[in-house]
């Protein structure tokens, strides 16, 4: 698959912005380029526009080149800046599954491509025929999020296989609950499908949620396109030294995974028992979904207790179901104690 051609005309031919620091690379005694201010190092500086050390621990980490590495403003970044290089506002469309994660309705709705929802299965499984079927001459992108939100599940790797393999343009498979997950992901498989885009955040497993960085992963032409089009000083200093500095506890980050996988077994046992609730979904995540007769009155009733869950009611496939986060054993038994009350 030539790639190329799935990226916009005008994307194609767009030079892109040359910053100061993106002219020069290295090490110098006496910086008179960037017109910043010479006192209060090293804030006064622009940050590197390609995070070339960060992406170099990333890199090691997740066992990918650098080159194959994107990093934006949590995953949203990322999301839009596939709207943007591939998708013809008013022209092409992009297809995703439903139910999912809905930021990427809402980034077709702000660059004006139009959204198409394929339906999962009731138990939240992957059709990839449905999936495929739904596609036309003029979709560019078809959207796999798994584990998928709000079920929690991993979606069938053999039907995601057929969509990559068959779909005649890109795939974004976003892997924000990965770490949750004992599947590998499909970082593996980027050096065998040229149009496989992976996402994965630090803001769940690694609980940093309010730094907001997220990683792209894609082949070297991809990733040259969203270097090309994201602004140019998109990740500030502070994230990229404090993201780097947690890269140095990816152990302490596997043992709050352990013990969340741990508590989520405990807390899905205990709402199972509960006598009123019809059903608690598998989930490969670090939240479950519960299935009780009044979503709405439950979720009004944890409120006025202080208790904050997401309620999905009104998500397709997703009718009387509550999503809840596994939070500390404090929190899970608050939320059980309200549940009984």
């Amino acid at each position: 698959m030539d790639t190329n051609k799935l990226v916009r005309d005008n994307i194609r031919r767009l030079k892109p912005y040359s910053s100061a620091r993106s002219e020069f690379q290295g090490e110098a005694s006496v910086y008179l380029d960037a017109n910043e201010n010479p006192m209060n190092a090293p804030y006064n500086r622009y940050p590197d526009p390609l995070q070339g050390e960060l992406k170099a621990k990333i890199a090691k980490l997740k066992g990918v080149r650098p080159s194959q590495i994107m990093l934006g403003v949590g995953s949203d970044e990322p999301i839009d800046l596939v709207f943007r290089i591939f998708c013809e506002p008013r022209q092409d469309n992009v297809v995703a599954i439903e139910p999912t994660y809905g930021m990427y309705r809402v980034c077709a709705d702000i660059n004006h491509v139009e959204y198409r929802g394929a339906l999962l299965n009731p138990d939240y499984t992957l059709d990839a025929g449905r999936l495929l079927a739904a596609a036309d001459e003029h979709t560019k992108v078809v959207f796999l999020c798994s584990p998928n939100n709000p079920a929690g599940n991993l979606l069938d790797r053999d039907a995601m296989r057929r969509v990559v393999e068959r779909f005649d343009g890109m795939v974004v498979i976003d892997e924000a609950y990965v770490d949750f997950s004992s599947e590998p992901s499909w970082l593996t498989e980027l050096d065998h499908y040229p149009n496989l885009i992976v996402f994965q955040t630090f803001s769940k497993a690694w609980g940093l949620a309010s730094v907001r960085c997220g990683m792209a992963f894609a082949a070297e032409e991809i990733i040259a396109y969203f270097n090309r089009v994201k602004y140019p000083y998109n990740l500030n200093l502070l994230t990229q030294q404090f993201v780097s500095e947690q890269l140095d506890h990816a152990p302490r980050m596997q043992e709050w995974v352990a013990g969340l996988l741990a508590r989520r077994t405990v807390l899905a046992a205990e709402l199972a028992a509960i006598p009123w609730v019809r059903k608690v979904y598998p989930s490969d995540a670090n939240f479950l979904l519960v299935k009780v007769p009044d979503a709405n009155a439950l979720y009004e009733k944890l409120v006025s207790q202080g208790i904050i869950v997401r309620n999905r009611n009104h998500i397709s496939l997703c009718t009387g179901c509550l999503r809840i986060t596994v939070g500390t054993e404090a929190e899970n038994n608050a939320l059980i104690r309200a549940l009984h009350a």
